[in-house]
Formats: structure tokens, C-alpha cells, sequence
């Protein structure tokens, strides 16, 4: 698996899916069906964000990964 997701990008992942666990832990959210949709939508972020890997960027052919300059 190659990089794709850049730092800014793992960062954003990293707080919205901590959001949204926020909200599926804290009740927030009353219908069953819209809470395990959070709770997946939130662990696909967070997991993505640490492995630096989504499959979706790679299916589009998407980096957001920065790019190195050579010398």
C-alpha cells in the first residue's frame, strides 16, 4: 500500500472522527440505524488516518500526500 493520505489530511480524519465518536458515544444521536453509520463513518476515518491509506483516494487515483522536492 502506497501513501496517500498527507499529514493535513490525516489530521482533519483524525478530528472529525473523533467528533463523530463524541456524538455516537454521548447519545446524541437517537435513531439506532444513524448511530452505527456514525460509529463506522468514524473508525473508516481514524483508521485510514493512521495507516495513511485510504482505498477510495487510491481507486481515484488521489494523493494528498506532500510532494518531495529533489535536489
Amino acid at each position: 500500500m502506497k501513501k496517500n493520505v498527507g499529514n493535513t489530511d490525516r489530521f482533519v480524519r483524525v478530528m472529525f472522527g473523533i467528533i463523530l465518536l463524541i456524538l455516537f458515544m454521548s447519545g446524541a444521536i437517537e435513531n439506532n440505524l444513524v448511530q452505527w453509520i456514525v460509529l463506522g463513518v468514524s473508525l473508516i476515518l481514524i483508521i485510514t488516518a493512521f495507516a495513511t491509506f485510504c482505498p477510495l483516494y487510491a481507486l481515484v487515483g488521489k494523493s494528498t500526500c506532500e510532494v518531495k522536492k529533489k535536489k
